[in-house]
């Protein structure tokens, strides 16, 4: 599964003084980083090992949610 189809959001989080990303389909998910390019590539780093952990222990992966 490509960690790119996902649904991510990149917002700047006043509390931290950084950007926060999320994945809608992993909610359980975030990174956080002062740059918001390196936010969303570290999520997007993270969402793959996860998917990876999760095809190996035979999860059930979670389909990306699709654009209307």
């Amino acid at each position: 599964m490509n960690p790119e189809k996902y649904t991510y959001q990149i917002s700047w989080s006043e509390d931290d003084g950084e950007y926060i990303a999320t994945v809608l389909e992993f909610p359980s998910l975030s990174w956080l980083d002062p740059d918001r390019a390196q936010a969303e590539q570290g999520l997007l780093n993270l969402v793959a090992e996860a998917l990876e952990d999760m095809t190996e222990s035979g999860e059930r992966i979670p389909t990306p949610r699709k654009c209307l």
